[in-house]
Order: C-alpha cells, then structure tokens, then sequence
C-alpha cells in the first residue's frame, strides 16, 4: 500500500476485517490498530480504512469524532485526562484542571509546543471512588491535590 497506512497494517485490519461476517463491523477494533500504530488517526488513513473496509469514509469520520479514545490531531508523548464527572468535580478536579492549564501552557485538547503532554477532559474515568482522578497515559491517580500532581508530572520523563 503506498498510503498512510502501512503495508503490515493493512494486512491486519484486513485479516481483522475477515473475522466479521459483514467487514464494516470491525470498524471500531481497526480504529484502535490505526491509532496504535499512528498515533492518531488523519483523515488520509480515514479514507484507506474506509476502502479497506468497503464502508463510505464518512462512516469512518462518525466513529472517530463520536468516540472519545479517538484521537484526529496528534497527541503528547503523555496523555493527561482530567475526569469533570461530579464526584470529581466535587472534590476538586477544577483545581488540577487550572493548575495543568497554568503549567503546561495549553488547554483542553491542546498539546505542549514541545510535544510532551496532551491536556484533555473527559466525562468520566469510573475510579470516583479515589476523587479527584486523572489518568496519565494509561494509569489511574487518584486522590490528587495540585501538588501531588505536580510530583507525579516530575517524575515523567
């Protein structure tokens, strides 16, 4: 394949695709091998996936702006999500929302000029029982205050 997608990739959501009785039912696991591998996913590697899969690439735009985990810019070396569900909120994720606003330099969405974080906010992380959360990258920390964030922030390469 001469596109975004590489060669090895696209024998994968393929070989994937093959396992569905209908291939447009292996949209969401082929996303998520897309995003693995490119981080994100563009609109170029929409259209491939959608020829791929035999599916309209608009198809292919719905799932990745409907979905959260999705990703369409690239993202940070870390990814930091702030949980805004109530019990968050409650005790206190505005705090590590500003504080990490103040020191990354970026908003929600935003990635740091120098590519090592990716702000986002998200609904729910479902651990409301250690409010406030974030997740970093792919772990949980929980009962946070602003300086044990920031501790857990220094501590990342």
């Amino acid at each position: 394949m001469s596109g975004i997608l590489s060669d090895g990739l696209a024998a994968r959501i393929s070989g994937l695709a093959a396992r569905y009785p209908e291939p447009s039912a292996a949209l969401l696991p082929c996303l998520h091998l897309v995003q693995a591998e490119l981080g994100w996913i563009p609109a170029a590697a929409e259209a491939e996936l959608g020829g791929l899969l035999g599916i309209p690439p608009i198809r292919i735009r719905e799932a990745v702006t409907f979905y959260s985990m999705f990703r369409r810019r690239p993202a940070g070396r870390h990814h930091i999500r702030v949980c805004r569900a109530l019990s968050c909120t409650l005790q206190g994720s505005g705090d590590l929302g500003e504080r990490l606003r103040a020191r990354l330099g970026v908003d929600p969405g935003q990635t740091t000029a120098d590519g090592r974080f990716t702000l986002e906010e998200v609904e729910c992380l479902g651990n409301c029982e250690n409010a406030p959360c974030v997740l970093i990258d792919f772990e949980e920390h929980g009962r946070l205050t602003p300086e044990s964030l920031d501790e857990i922030l220094e501590g990342l390469d």
